[in-house]
């Protein structure tokens, strides 16, 4: 039974039973604590939290998931994975024990005829918690499963939580018998690979408090209302239904191994490391594809690092195979053939997928030519030195500028004898994490712990927001938080959280950043609001400061927001979706948004393209823009159900998540697309759409900023200015000035060209004086000395060279020059092979000389470089090679 058919039949035997079908999440968590979505509950979670109220009794999804913790491991074993689909049904508040088990047996055990699976019911091993008698009986008397075939564990196996305080329960697994070849007999309390665990069923009908580890907490008491939450393993069950060995054979995944043979020549099986390669790359492209597929892009951060991660770790296993082109493409397109069957966005979606694979494939395959190179010779040093440990210096440059992730020098270095340093790694990483920007993301939540804010929710519901209306309106203050805590009252002077019943405050999301204004109280009070976030699903959160007087919780309220900001918001955001279609309509579907920011006046908008955007391009799309602007559309939004706005053609932002009713935003016949943001009415109000340009900010993903109305006008004039300028100065037209100001920094580089060659001849000129005073050190002939200042690089290295090629007669050399060039101090030293066979290294003597200098330096054998902070110490630098030459020599 192929691995599509087995999602359908649980889709469909759940529906039948009442149960509400959720599509997959996507794969980018809406959950501040997690990168990647890594359970099929994960989604519900806010319904067991009680967050939110579910929208039906019972639910059923197919989840795509992602865990990431142990990439390394992944094909050492046939265990090991990091994409994998989880089947669960779920109960919220409906059924409870019995329902679960019943559900479970009788759709493992039902015929295939029958829309069953028809696994032979012998085979099958329960475990249940210590002392749930209940689930235990239920098993035995109502199933039917033989008491021996029934086994009790503990606290570690068979109890669920989140690992925090809230709701927990006792586990009831189904496992699989694979046969004695697997093992021992026993079931799966002896031997948990002949018993594969299948199915796993939650009840969730405690509360537990704060504790550390899997086992160390308190229940608390029980659940107001009890809940189910179980999951099945796609693939585990595919193992079993097409009777493969694991999950690297099962349909979905041994195709790419396939490819992967084509493309090689390598067969899977043959040996030990190639294998371990085969099942990488099957395991790493197809997470690669369903990440790409969710909107996530290769990056340095986050998510983006582990998509960077598993995709160059994936082309290096390839590499290690045979393979010596490109192959991501073809491995790409097999698993979207694959996966496409029960994902058909990701065959909609190809084009864009590949381009953004393909762009981390070349830029990986760039950055390893250039990174083994470097690695290769620091692995050199480190055994030249007898050392066995890769300095974690090495490791950062490695990751830092070639974009080598950490474990794949891990990797690179231990197929070498060497390990990493990897505290020196890690903390060097902290210290560039330290200097950049704090998380963005940390404002969201404010001060507060997220369950003050629950709890303003589950007291007065969800906020009401008339921002798409109204600019202002009466409201009353719910909720009052000061410093993260809950309080009834807040004094002048304090900084405040005010959560009200409605606003016309538009709380940041999707891209636009919230409204500021003012709540005023009948008191007299007066809250200047700087920032609106929305925590928790449906609150809005005011944050500000008490201008004057005292505010209460109770009080009613007068909320306004600055209408201007919010106007040259609006037209930002209506440019934003005027850009986002004009490029897709010059680009392609591939150029799908990225994010976008709109503020007042300005925005920015990221989008998927490889390469950059030629400027003739960008010219037509800001004139496709403008001429919209000129057509006067209006501007219109309808909330509808996200199938009816799927069938209308709007484009969803990839990365966000939608309910079943979602508002749509159409701008004449030229743009429809699901948004939440605020938008002008007509196309006019825009007024001038202004592109500064565009640029990369990471691969397959680039940026433009634009400005809209009056602050791209004010732009415009600006440049008019500077070109009123240029004109007076050139002496011409604005349409001559290109050429004309071309032809004058041609004569410039032309000039600058001859006093290089003439400060070049002069420098050389000094060669033949410096040969001749070369004086014999243990029967090698030393050339020293201070060149000029201001000497270049370049210019001391041919010198050193010319000098060096000078000295005849098969006489040991060694050439050392320095000079001053931006007040710090330059050396260049070079042997000669008579000179290294005495054991005369330039590299050496030049690390003597920059440390003398107070810098440093390095380079090969013949010839070496460096640098320091003291030009003053120029002369005992002189002295430090002359006694490192007499000492060697």
């Amino acid at each position: 039974m192929e691995s599509a058919e087995i999602r359908r039949r649980w889709l469909s035997f759940f529906e039948e039973r009442g149960h509400t079908v959720v599509p997959s999440a996507s794969l980018i968590a809406d959950d501040p604590t997690l990168l990647l979505v890594n359970a099929g509950m994960v989604p519900f979670k806010p319904y067991f939290l009680g967050e939110t109220k579910p929208p039906a009794p019972r639910a059923t999804s197919v989840q795509k998931c992602v865990r990431t913790p142990d990439i390394e491991e992944v094909g050492k074993t046939t265990r090991h994975g990091t994409f994998f689909q989880m089947c669960g049904n779920f109960s919220f508040g409906d059924y409870f024990k019995e329902g679960a088990i019943g559900y479970a047996w009788e759709l493992l055990t039902s015929s295939v005829a029958d829309g069953g699976y028809g696994l032979d019911p012998e085979r099958l091993w329960i475990t249940v918690y210590l002392d749930d008698d209940e689930a235990e009986k239920i098993w035995r008397e109502k199933i039917g499963v033989p008491a021996e075939r029934i086994q009790r564990l503990g606290k570690k196996d068979n109890f669920w939580s989140m690992g925090v305080p809230g709701p927990c329960g006792p586990c009831s697994e189904i496992n699989y018998d694979r046969g004695p070849e697997f093992g021992v007999e026993g079931g799966p309390a002896v031997n948990d690979e002949r018993y594969v665990e299948i199915w796993n069923l939650v009840f969730m009908q405690y509360e537990r408090g704060a504790g550390d580890g899997k086992e160390d907490f308190p229940i608390l008491g029980d659940l107001p209302s009890k809940n189910i939450d179980t999951g099945l393993g796609l693939e585990r069950l595919a193992m079993i239904l097409q009777g493969v060995q694991n999950m690297y054979e099962t349909d979905t995944l041994r195709v790419v191994m396939d490819k992967a043979t084509e493309l090689t020549g390598v067969r899977y099986g043959d040996k030990h490391d190639s294998d371990v390669s085969m099942r990488v790359v099957a395991d790493h492209i197809r997470t690669s594809v369903m990440l790409i597929g969710d909107g996530v892009t290769p990056g340095n951060e986050g998510r983006g690092y582990v998509l960077r991660r598993i995709m160059r770790r994936a082309v290096r296993n390839m590499r290690l195979m045979g393979a010596t082109g490109p192959v991501v493409k073809d491995l790409v397109d097999v698993v979207i053939e694959t996966m496409g069957q029960q994902y058909p966005e990701l065959i909609t979606d190809r084009k864009r997928i590949e381009t953004v694979a393909l762009a981390e494939e070349a830029a990986f395959l760039k950055a390893l030519k250039g990174g083994t190179n470097i690695l290769d010779t620091a692995v050199t040093e480190t055994k030249a030195a007898g050392g066995q440990v890769l300095a974690g210096d090495k490791a950062f440059l490695l990751h830092d500028t070639w974009g080598f992730p950490i474990d794949l020098t891990l990797e690179m270095a231990a197929e070498q004898g060497l390990s990493v340093d990897e505290d020196g790694f890690r903390r060097l990483m902290k210290e560039q994490r330290d200097r950049a920007k704090a998380d963005a993301r940390a404002k969201k939540t404010g001060h507060a712990d997220l369950s003050a804010y629950r709890e303003v929710a589950d007291n007065s519901g969800a906020t009401d927001f008339t921002g798409y209306t109204t600019t202002e309106g009466e409201s009353t203050i719910v909720g009052l938080l000061v410093d993260g805590v809950s309080s009834p009252a807040a004094s002048e002077g304090d900084e405040v959280e005010v959560v009200l019943d409605r606003t016309p405050f538009y709380a940041e999301g999707g891209g636009q950043i919230a409204d500021q204004g003012r709540i005023r109280l009948d008191t007299g009070a007066v809250i200047e609001v700087r920032d609106v976030q929305k925590p928790v699903p449906g609150v809005h959160v005011h944050k500000g400061v008490v201008q004057v007087g005292e505010v209460t919780v109770g009080a009613p309220a007068f909320a306004s927001i600055d209408v201007k900001r919010r106007r040259a918001i609006a037209r930002a955001h209506s440019a934003t979706h005027l850009t986002h279609q004009a490029l897709r309509d010059a680009l392609g579907p591939t150029a799908a948004q990225a994010g976008s920011e709109n503020q007042p006046g300005r925005f920015r908008f990221d989008f998927g393209s490889p390469n950059a955007v030629p400027g003739s391009v960008m010219t037509d799309v800001e004139q496709k823009i403008n001429d919209v602007l000129s057509r006067e559309l209006d501007v219109q939004a309808e909330v509808m159900s996200i199938d009816e706005a799927k069938k209308q053609g709007a484009i969803a932002e990839f990365g966000e998540k939608y309910g079943e009713r979602v508002r749509v935003v159409t701008i004449g016949d030229f743009s429809k697309e699901l948004c939440g943001g605020t938008h002008v009415h007509n196309t006019a109000q825009l007024g001038l759409v202004k592109l500064l340009g565009e640029s990369s900010i990471g691969s397959g993903v680039r940026r433009i900023e634009a400005l809209v109305g009056v602050d791209a006008y004010n732009f415009l004039a600006k440049e008019h200015t500077v070109v009123v300028q240029l004109q007076e100065l050139v002496k011409g037209r604005p349409e001559e000035l290109p050429e004309k100001i071309a032809g004058m920094l041609g004569k410039l580089k032309d000039a600058e060209k001859e006093i290089e060659k003439f400060r070049a001849e002069k420098v050389l000129q000094a060669a033949a004086g410096l040969a001749e005073s070369a004086k014999d050190v243990c029967g090698v002939a030393l050339v020293t000395g201070q060149v000029p200042d201001g000497t270049s690089a370049d210019d001391l290295r041919r010198l050193v060279l010319d000098v060096r090629g000078r000295i005849q007669g098969g006489r040991p050399a060694v050439v050392a020059l320095f000079t001053t060039a931006n007040g710090r101090p330059l050396t260049v030293i070079a042997t000669n092979e008579a000179a290294r066979e005495r054991g005369l290294k330039a590299g050496d003597l030049v690390r003597t000389a920059a440390k003398t200098l107070g810098g440093g330096g390095g380079g090969k054998p013949d010839v070496a470089q460096g640098g320091g902070q003291d030009p003053e110490a120029i002369g005992a630098a002189v002295s430090a090679v002359e006694r490192l030459v007499t000492e060697t020599a």
